[in-house]
């Protein structure tokens, strides 16, 4: 029977990779994979991960199963992260899952049960694992503009006057911050604008969290997320613990629900547990442990902090220097927008074509719709990425 299955596309950020390991170029730059490195292009393990891992292995004294959802104070301690100290517990579920895209699946599948004739609606562009679930799932979708390619900013206008077609027993999914592929944010206003929408229409958001702390902080870059959480009756999140505790391998994320109600909260908590049963039954713990030892512990939770901010820092020093040698070399500021966008990534607006030539010229890797990782960067290769945006007549 296994003749019958279908060859599936590649991934193109996979394939990307592959191209990239067999160019024998050594000054080769990787602005294609989704990871944020440092200056020397590794992706180290965070000051109090480390710490908590060795705190973990003195004092763990079994391996046996937690908790089907996985552990309440993992729970606690994401929700405060997320939603803020005082959030309505008594209103709000959570379940540990395999990484953020677990979590995005998790709230897919929950969504599918809940109403299987719903229609998710999706920022254009968006990650394109959204899709591909999407699709995977069989739920309809449809595509509200966001993203502006002349001012390399947000189609605010266009969002909303989309999103006014969504109707009660939609889902709307927002990027929660530091939207992926393009760096570009909903300020605070906008999110209060699109609360408003959502308010009248009944339609229900799904946040994509996966970067908090990447942008302009943990605070600010949860305020959206709160303030949805805050003025509408439910609301889906699924967070990544991925990037800003940066233990990707460890596949550690969360989906909260906040409802209306404690019952329904007890509902879908039930939901939530069958969903993991039905496909991991109880989700990795290590990587969960080490976060609530970290959210839980003054010490660890400071310099976790400390360092989260120079990462933060560091991403945006390197956005800035290279929209400055982007207007040195162009004599322009069209490139101005590098400085503004937020988070690890920005769609440079290249063309296909002009994305080959930087790889094919100057071994600079990128995906194909140029969205581009600015934490592959360093101060050393901004200006020559600089130079081969230019030469390739972007």
């Amino acid at each position: 029977m296994l003749h019958g299955l279908k060859p599936q596309a590649a991934d193109k950020i996979l394939a990307l990779m592959g191209m990239l390991k067999a160019d024998p170029r050594p000054d080769k730059i990787d602005l294609g994979v989704g990871v944020y490195k440092d200056a020397n292009g590794l992706t180290p393990i965070m000051r109090a991960v480390k710490a908590a891992e060795r705190r973990l292995w003195e004092s763990e004294t079994t391996k046996t199963y937690t908790a089907l959802a996985g552990e309440p104070a993992f729970h606690a301690a994401m929700a405060a992260m997320i939603l803020g100290p005082g959030y309505p517990e008594p209103r709000v579920a959570a379940l540990a899952t395999v990484g953020g895209t677990g979590a995005v699946r998790q709230a897919l599948e929950l969504v599918r049960m809940a109403a299987p004739d719903a229609t998710v609606w999706v920022s254009d562009p968006t990650w394109p694992n959204h899709l591909t679930i999407l699709s995977y799932l069989g739920i309809k979708t449809r595509a509200y503009r966001y993203f502006d390619g002349e001012s390399r900013g947000v189609d605010f206008a266009g969002m909303m006057a989309d999103l006014a077609q969504a109707t009660a027993g939609d889902v709307v999914l927002l990027h929660g911050c530091c939207h992926n592929p393009t760096g570009a944010n909903l300020t605070l206003p906008e999110w209060a604008e699109v609360a408003a929408l959502l308010e009248r229409s009944g339609a229900l958001p799904l946040i994509d969290l996966a970067y908090q702390g990447f942008g302009d902080g943990l605070e600010a870059d949860a305020a959206g997320t709160r303030l949805l959480a805050a003025r509408l009756p439910q609301v889906l999140i699924a967070a990544s613990c991925s990037k800003n505790f940066g233990i990707y391998r460890e596949r550690t994320g969360i989906l909260l629900a906040v409802t209306p109600d404690p019952a329904t909260r007890d509902l879908v908590q039930g939901n939530f547990a069958f969903l993991n049963r039905q496909n991991y039954s109880f989700a990795p713990d290590h990587g969960s442990r080490l976060v609530t030892m970290i959210l839980t512990d003054a010490g660890l939770r400071a310099d976790w902090q400390a360092e989260l901010e120079e990462v933060r820092l560091g991403m945006l020093a390197l956005r800035e220097q290279l929209a400055a040698e982007l207007r040195r070399l162009s004599g322009s500021d069209r490139f101005g927008f590098l400085g503004q966008h937020r988070g690890m990534f920005s769609r440079l607006g290249a063309s296909p074509e002009q994305v080959e030539k930087m790889r094919l010229e100057n071994a600079i890797y990128m995906v194909g719709d140029s969205r581009l990782n600015i934490a592959g960067l360093n101060a050393a290769t901004v200006p020559v990425l600089a130079k081969a945006i230019i030469a390739a007549g972007v």
